[in-house]
C-alpha cells in the first residue's frame, strides 16, 4: 500500500527525513511545505531553505506560507486530504483544521526527548545545559507547541565534542530512521502513545542575540565551552576584546585553577592563549574569529592581532547589553 503524504519542514535537519521519505515506494509525497525564501548573508541575498532546494530536487510541488492559518496553501493542503502530515523543524504553529486534514496521522519528528526542550531550539539548550544526551521524539500533533503524545523516541549522546551542527546531523539521521520505522506501526494502529507529564516540561525558546554575548565573570570555562558549542555555527557565540565582537568557534576547559581575575590572560606562549573564567577555572581558546576576519587558530590571532598580550592583560571585557 501506498500513503500519500505532505511534509513540512525547513532547515537541514528536516532534508534528511523527506530524502528517505522520497526514496521509500510505501509513500507517495504530494507537496512539501517550507518557510518563505528569507535575506541571508551581509548582502541580503533572498535564499530558499534547505528543505525547499531538495524539494525542487525532485521536482516536487512546494507551498510557502509567510502563515498558515486561513492561507491558500492550507486549503489546497486540506483538499489533497494526505494519509500523513509530517513535520520536522517547520517553524510555524499549525492550526488544528489543517491538522485534521490528515487522514491517518499527523505527526512531528522533534530534537528532544520530550517534555524536555519543547519548542525551537532544544538542540541547543542541550548542550549549552551541559546535558550528556538527547534524542528525537516521534509524536502526535497537536496546536499547542510540542504538546502531542509521544509515540516514540531515540536517544543519541552528546560527546564533549558536539556542537549544534554535529548533533543536527546525528539527530536528523536518527529521526529519519525512527519516523520511518514508526509510519507502519501508526498505519497499522500498533502503537501504545504515551501522553507528556505536564509537571516535567521545559521549554526551549528561539535564541536570542542577548545569548549570543558570553560573561567570563558568571560563567565557568565548562559553562563557557557548553554556552559556545551549544550556539555554533547556528549562532555563533562571542565576545568583546579591545572593543570588537570576537566569536569564540573551538575552546578547550583545562582542569587547571587561576587566581587571576576573570577576563585576563592567565598564560600567553606562541601556539596558546588561555583565559580566566568565574570560580577560578581557566579556558583555553582553541579558534576564534575576529570582527572582519575568517576563522582562525589562536596561534594565528596571537600572531597578529593578539600579538601584544602578556600575562595578566584583559582580554575578555564586560558583556554590552543591547
Amino acid at each position: 500500500m501506498t500513503y500519500s503524504v505532505v511534509f513540512m519542514g525547513t532547515p537541514t535537519f528536516a532534508v534528511p527525513i523527506l530524502e528517505a521519505l522520497i526514496a521509500d515506494p510505501q509513500y507517495d509525497v504530494q507537496a512539501v511545505v517550507t518557510q518563505p525564501d528569507r535575506p541571508q548573508g551581509r548582502k541580503r541575498v533572498l535564499t530558499p531553505s534547505p528543505v525547499k532546494v531538495a524539494a525542487q530536487a525532485h521536482d516536487l510541488p512546494v507551498l510557502q506560507p509567510e502563515k498558515m492559518n486561513g492561507s491558500d496553501e492550507m486549503a489546497q493542503i486540506v483538499a489533497l486530504a494526505p494519509d500523513f502530515i509530517i513535520t520536522a523543524a517547520f517553524g510555524q504553529f499549525l492550526p488544528t483544521a489543517l491538522l485534521d486534514a490528515a487522514q491517518i496521522a499527523a505527526v512531528n519528528t522533534h530534537a528532544s526527548l520530550l517534555p524536555k526542550y519543547r519548542g525551537g531550539a532544544p538542540v541547543h539548550y542541550a548542550i549549552m545545559n551541559g546535558d550528556t544526551e538527547t534524542g528525537v521524539s516521534i509524536m502526535y500533533m497537536v496546536k499547542q507547541m510540542d504538546a502531542g503524545d509521544v509515540i516514540d523516541v531515540v536517544k543519541v549522546p552528546i560527546t564533549a565534542q558536539d556542537n549544534v551542527g554535529t548533533m543536527f546531523d546525528k539527530l536528523s539521521l536518527a529521526g529519519r530512521d525512527l519516523l520511518l520505522a514508526t509510519l507502519p506501526k501508526i498505519a497499522a494502529g500498533a502503537i501504545a502513545p504515551v501522553p507528556q507529564d505536564e509537571a516535567a516540561v521545559s521549554i526551549s525558546p528561539n535564541i536570542t542575540r542577548a545569548q549570543q554575548n558570553l560573561n567570563f565573570t558568571q560563567e565557568t570555562a565548562q559553562q563557557l565551552d557548553w554556552h559556545i558549542r551549544g550556539l555554533y555555527p547556528t549562532h555563533p557565540a562571542y565576545v568583546q576584546v579591545a572593543g570588537q565582537r570576537v566569536k569564540l568557534i573551538q575552546v578547550t576547559p583545562l582542569p587547571e585553577t587561576t587566581d587571576v581575575a576573570p577576563g585576563h590572560v592567565v598564560a600567553r606562549t606562541k601556539k596558546m592563549l588561555t583565559i580566566a573564567a568565574a570560580d577560578h577555572s581557566v579556558l583555553r581558546i582553541d579558534q576564534l574569529q575576529p570582527a572582519g576576519k575568517s576563522v582562525m587558530s589562536s596561534q594565528a590571532y596571537l600572531n597578529g592581532a593578539g600579538s601584544q598580550l602578556t600575562s595578566g592583560d584583559l582580554w575578555a571585557e564586560e558583556p554590552i547589553h543591547e
